[in-house]
């Protein structure tokens, strides 16, 4: 057999390079096929992001609520105001004492004479400038008005008060600055505390993260951040609080964004005005505009150095450094803040040492002047609800001038809480219900309708249930002006006329029977109009309205656009209708107008954020019932003050001051109203308990010492005689009502309308003493 050897088996030789070559070529691909997966979606991405981050920045940065403003404090010579009430007016303005008033914002008194730098306003019809005057006074107001060089001014307007903003629900809220609007010891404070690298980074500092780490690890615990300030704004403008990896990536990647399209200076005044410095309900108090508002009550501009440091300390944690609920924590914060200005050379240690001295200095108890008068902004709001859409009203920035003026409001505020705690300190049953009594006070002008004063409950702050426009409560005796109004519109009557005032019963169409009373449970006989009036006498007047009719009662109450709903029936007579005080207001305005019907207004303008006129609400006006009628229904309401229900009135008010009014009691006294008004303010004030429990108070002894202390404390033009040419003075016998001689025993002076039924003449009974005498001596 032939020897067949196996043939050798070839051996394949290993090639290191080869395989090394295929590695990275499989690497390559690998990488080459995830590239061209992640590269797209990373441009993608980029230019979403880089979107996101322009179409922002560039666009509306906020939705910005409406500014409410009060109405602006125009002062001139001959002007009844005093030098304490002018510095009272400039400390609610926010106005600093000062031994020079040599910046704008402060002031100093001398004597009867007040300087002021004034900080100047863009108002519409006339930017008024920021400048030095000097007003002088004496015992009657303002003598006169100077600038800095001694020239007399006829008039000078200060700025308007902003007394809050139009927001729903949860909602950011800020004032807008600019720039070059910060002093600029704050900007240098501001990057020497958050961000000392500011000027050199380009979104994020590696310098100052491994700075905070080395004094983090230093200190044993997490002492600085290393956030700038670019990405601070970055994490507040764009983003949520979430903390992941992810989310932090993001906030590198947009802050460098940010840091390519736009300069330190956009980027460093848009930081200003979102970052955060706490809430305040459902309202987010972001900027620090609004922040230096709200804690000091001053522009940004006119803080001092230990108030600016304490706002950028409390950038750091606004609720950690609340300077009202942590004062300690916030002046230590403030002390670190100096210190860091100190070090960067920003301070001097002199401008330290005072700064460190300082009291806070944050406004008392919590409360800023923005948004304190919740009754009046609510009723500017439903009366904006009417043209306006609700987001323009929240998103827009509008600015709204209103008709407030501060200073009556504050009186209004403290006549209504100081009126309720005497009450309830002097009577004993509301002693021991304590809390439970509440009131509301409204004040109109009565030459225009404008509401000056608003206040909705005991507490003026609150903003819960609105008494003065939302509180439908029976008006008691305040109908009766309205009832002798339409009597004298009916030719029959005028305020000499005599009417019974003896018991009567009623039967109703549903055959009940009405059996009014009078308060004293008694009857007075014969009594004329004025009379009845003055004295409240129920008997006398329902039967006057019964003879005139109930129609023409409810006609008179719509003539002066009230439209609560009212019963034509004859307990209408004495005040069984429902009304708020904003609608007693409005029906009182058309006798303190003389007879015009005139819309109730908060509101004068509105303009744009950047200051551009939307609406002027100009005067409207209707004459709807004769001017002589309602000269002559004043003139008898002028008796309820000076001898009738109101007579309490004159032991604090000048007796030489013409005041009309009317008290107001209802059935069980539940309801204590009075309304009443002299030639410049129409008020109404109304007092009760929201559970509608009985209360040992009349109108005389509830609301009217309310009512007396708010107009003792305003400047009350006094009330003109009747002068109509339809009216005639005339000599009436109190005790028969007919015409008689001047001088005559038991006769007054009357406004008699030529056209109502006139009384009859009869000779002189006999002779006054008081007018003997002057007989006697001459005069």
């Amino acid at each position: 057999m032939p020897n067949h050897r196996p043939s050798p088996r070839r051996t394949r030789r290993k090639h290191p390079a080869r395989n090394s070559r295929r590695w990275w070529v499989s690497l390559l691909i690998f990488t080459a096929k995830c590239a061209a997966v992640v590269i797209p979606f990373v441009l993608l991405a980029s230019v979403y992001v880089d979107s996101l981050v322009r179409n922002k920045f560039e666009g509306r940065k906020w939705t910005i609520p409406a500014k409410v403003y009060a109405k602006p404090l125009e002062l001139y010579p001959g002007q009844p105001f005093s030098a304490k009430g002018m510095t009272d007016a400039l400390t609610l303005l926010g106005y600093q004492a000062s031994s020079a008033a040599g910046f704008p914002g402060q002031y100093r008194q001398t004597g009867d004479s007040v300087e002021m730098h004034t900080r100047g306003f863009a108002f519409a019809d006339q930017p008024e400038p920021s400048r030095h005057v000097r007003l002088d006074f004496n015992s009657s107001g303002i003598t006169q008005i100077y600038d800095k060089s001694g020239k007399t001014l006829p008039l000078l307007r200060l700025e308007p008060l902003m007394i809050g903003s139009l927001y729903s629900g949860k909602h950011d809220d800020r004032l807008l600055v600019k720039l070059e609007d910060v002093p600029p010891v704050m900007l240098a404070g501001l990057v020497a505390t958050e961000d000392r690298y500011f000027m050199d980074h380009h979104g994020i500092s590696l310098r100052g993260i491994l700075r905070a780490l080395w004094i983090n690890i230093s200190a044993g615990g997490l002492v600085q951040g290393g956030s700038t300030i670019t990405q601070q704004l970055v994490k507040n403008f764009y983003l949520n609080s979430e903390r992941t990896l992810s989310r932090k990536i993001l906030e590198v990647w947009m802050s460098v964004l940010l840091e390519v399209h736009y300069s330190k200076r956009e980027i460093l005044e848009t930081y200003i005005n979102e970052v955060y410095f706490g809430q305040e309900g459902g309202r987010s108090i972001n900027g620090f505009g609004l922040a230096s508002q709200q804690f000091f009550r001053q522009p940004l501009n006119e803080l001092k150095l230990h108030q600016m440091a304490l706002l950028i300390g409390m950038v750091k944690g606004p609720s950690y450094y609340n300077p009202w609920r942590n004062p300690e924590r916030a002046t230590e914060r403030r002390r670190v803040v100096l210190g860091t200005m100190l070090d960067q050379g920003v301070i001097s240690q002199a401008e330290y040492d005072w700064a460190d001295k300082q009291a806070l200095g944050v406004g008392s108890g919590g409360q800023a002047r923005i948004g304190v008068y919740p009754a009046f902004l609510e009723l500017v709001r439903r009366q904006l609800n009417t043209e306006y859409k609700d987001e323009d009203l929240l998103t827009e920035g509008l600015k709204i001038f209103t008709t407030i003026d501060p200073q009556v409001q504050w009186l209004a505020e403290q006549a209504l809480q100081n009126g309720i705690n005497k009450l309830e300190n002097t009577h004993k049953s509301l002693t021991a219900a304590k809390g439970q009594l509440q009131g509301a006070v409204v004040v109109t002008n009565p030459t225009n309708g404008e509401v000056v004063a608003l206040v909705g409950d005991r507490t003026p702050k609150f903003s819960g249930f609105n008494r003065a426009i939302d509180a439908n409560r029976p008006v008691g005796s305040l109908l009766k002006p309205f009832i002798f109004l339409s009597a004298l519109e009916s030719g029959k009557f005028s305020l000499a006329t005599q009417v019974d005032d003896s018991p009567l019963s009623w039967r109703n169409a549903n055959g009940s029977w009405w059996r009014p009373q009078n308060y004293d449970g008694k009857s007075h006989g014969n009594v004329s109009l004025l009379e009845t009036l003055a004295h409240s006498y129920n008997l006398a007047t329902a039967r006057v309205g019964l003879q005139v009719g109930v129609k023409p009662l409810v006609q008179v109450i719509r003539r002066a656009g009230v439209q609560s709903e009212l019963d034509p029936v004859p307990s209408l007579l004495l005040g069984a209708g429902g009304m708020s005080p904003l609608e007693v207001a409005r029906l009182y305005q058309m006798l303190a107008s003389g007879g015009f019907t005139l819309p109730i207004r908060t509101i004068r303008d509105v303009y744009t954020a950047e200051g551009k006129p939307i609406k002027r609400y100009g005067l409207e006006m209707e004459q709807t019932v004769d001017a002589a009628y309602t000269q002559e229904i004043t003139w008898a309401m002028q008796a309820v003050l000076r001898e009738g229900t109101a007579r309490a009135a004159y032991d604090r008010l000048p007796f030489g001051l013409r005041l009309a009014g009317k008290t107001g009691t209802t059935d069980s006294q539940r309801d204590s109203w009075f309304a009443g008004f002299s030639g410049n303010y129409n008020t109404v004030v109304w007092v009760g308990r929201d559970d509608n429990q009985k209360m040992p108070l009349t109108g005389a002894t509830g609301a009217l010492p309310i009512w007396i202390s708010l107009m003792a404390s305003l400047p009350n033009q006094t009330l003109p005689e009747p002068s109509h040419a339809n009216i005639e003075w005339q000599w009436i016998d109190e005790a028969s009502g007919n015409r008689t001689d001047e001088g005559c025993s038991g006769a007054s002076r009357m406004p008699i309308d030529r056209r109502s039924p006139q009384p009859a003449y009869v000779s002189c009974r006999g002779r006054s003493p008081v007018n003997l005498l002057d007989q006697f001596l001459g005069h």
